[in-house]
This record gives structure tokens, C-alpha cells and sequence, in this order.
């Protein structure tokens, strides 16, 4: 596979996977004003998720589209990181997960901004104003849960050392990564970690939170197609309709 359109499908399918995540919780909120607020970043993210998409099936060439891409192929066929994948659990996972991912995708949204493709530049731009919300709101919320009672406070340092060991796949390169790179379309892994890790490192002395190891081990495999059982059971559910009645539209 052509490796820019691997990397495309990455970044695609990150948006894709944990915006149907958080959809899940549409209706299921803690408080209104949080259920339209995690609706509305679910929205963004399949905002983003088309846009990426639809550049990669261009550039593949086999005539599909963003919703071909989306809701006709196998889990083993998905390039999101095992992150974004990971249940909703409690209230706690659901915003720890989302910082995570939020801070990652803010510092690489930026740097994409000045690719050397003018089509992920642009999809870029585009999407920095959104991810730039993102990572205020759920940095906001993590100190608050965690500078809470003793109770929010313990829910959060626990979500935050069980979903540390899915973050660093997001800065392991592979020659889709090395290739990117190379032609400036991308920017360099370290460089993000290191942006990544100070953010963390000033959000969690805020919140009173104690920050895992940084050189903890890791998962990984995510984004070279190699999923945990969670992603499975997301894509029956959010392919169900297309998968049952093939071309179906409303």
C-alpha cells in the first residue's frame, strides 16, 4: 500500500473510530450541557474523518469513497491507534482517553498545517480551530476531576495509569512514518512526544495527578492493522446498516 495513503487512513480512521466512541455516549451524558458537548467533538471528529477519507480514496484510485471506507472494510483493515479503540469504561476513561488523544492530535494538527501536500495542509487548517477546543476543554476537565474530591481525583490517577501504556504508539515510526517524514508531509515522532509529554506533565501537576513513567512499556500494533477485540465489536455496531442493505440511502 502506497504509504501516504496508509498514512491518510491512519489519521482518517483515528477520527473515524473515537468519534463513534464518544457517540455512544450520546444521551448517556453525566450533566446536559457534557452530553452536547461530547456530541459535538464526536461531531468534529467525523467532520475530520471524511475529510481524510476522502482524500485517501482519491489518491487510491478504486473508486471508494469516504463511506466505502468507513463502513466496508475488516477491522484488520483499519489504521487507528489502539488508543481511540479503547472502551468509553466510567466517566474518568472516557475524558483521560480523550486528553490523550486531544493533546497528540493538537500538536500534529499543527505541524500538518506546513506539509509539504497542500491537501493535508489544507484538511489541516481546517481542523485546527476544532482541535484546538478539544484540547482546551478536556485539559480543563482533567483538572478539574482531578483536583476534585478525593473520589474524582482517585477515578481519574486510575484512568490515567491504565490508558498511559495505549499513548505510546502514537511517536513509534514505521516506514510509512520514516517515508512521510522524509518528504515533509509529516513531522518527526520525537518532536511531537516531546511537546506531548511537557503538556501532559503541566495539565497533570494542575490537576494533582501523578504522571506515569514516560519510558513505561507500551502497546502498539494499532496502526499497522492489529487491533484489540474492542475495535470488532465497535465496527459491528456502527456498520450494521450498510453491511445488511449494501447501497442503501436514505
Amino acid at each position: 500500500m502506497d504509504a501516504k495513503l496508509q498514512y491518510l487512513l491512519r489519521l482518517g480512521d483515528n477520527a473515524l473510530v473515537l468519534s463513534q466512541r464518544l457517540s455512544e455516549l450520546c444521551g448517556k451524558g453525566p450533566a446536559l450541557e457534557e452530553d452536547m458537548a461530547l456530541t459535538n467533538v464526536a461531531l468534529d471528529l467525523l467532520g475530520q474523518a471524511r475529510m481524510w477519507l476522502t482524500y485517501a480514496g482519491e489518491l487510491e484510485g478504486r473508486g471508494r469513497d469516504e463511506d466505502a471506507l468507513a463502513y466496508l472494510r475488516d477491522a484488520h483493515d483499519f489504521h487507528n491507534a489502539l488508543l481511540v479503540e479503547q472502551p468509553n469504561g466510567n466517566y474518568a476513561h472516557t475524558m483521560m482517553r480523550q486528553f490523550y488523544f486531544d493533546t497528540w492530535h493538537y500538536f500534529l494538527i499543527g505541524a500538518l498545517v506546513q506539509s509539504s501536500d497542500a491537501r493535508i495542509a489544507e484538511i489541516a487548517e481546517k481542523s485546527l480551530k476544532e482541535v484546538t477546543y478539544h484540547l482546551r476543554r478536556s485539559g480543563d476537565l482533567v483538572v478539574r476531576l482531578g483536583d476534585g474530591t478525593a473520589t474524582s481525583h482517585a477515578y481519574m490517577q486510575t484512568a490515567a495509569d491504565e490508558l498511559w501504556m495505549y499513548t505510546g504508539e502514537l511517536f513509534m515510526e514505521d516506514d510509512v512514518d520514516a517515508q512521510m517524514i522524509a518528504a515533509g508531509v509529516a513531522p518527526a515522532a520525537a518532536g511531537l512526544r516531546t511537546q506531548w509529554l511537557a503538556h501532559v506533565a503541566d495539565i497533570f501537576a494542575e490537576a494533582t495527578l501523578t504522571m506515569p513513567a514516560p519510558d513505561a512499556w507500551m502497546q502498539k500494533g494499532g496502526k499497522q492493522g492489529r487491533h484489540s477485540e474492542h475495535l470488532g465489536y465497535l465496527l459491528a455496531e456502527m456498520q450494521f446498516l450498510q453491511r445488511a442493505y449494501p447501497g442503501a440511502q436514505w
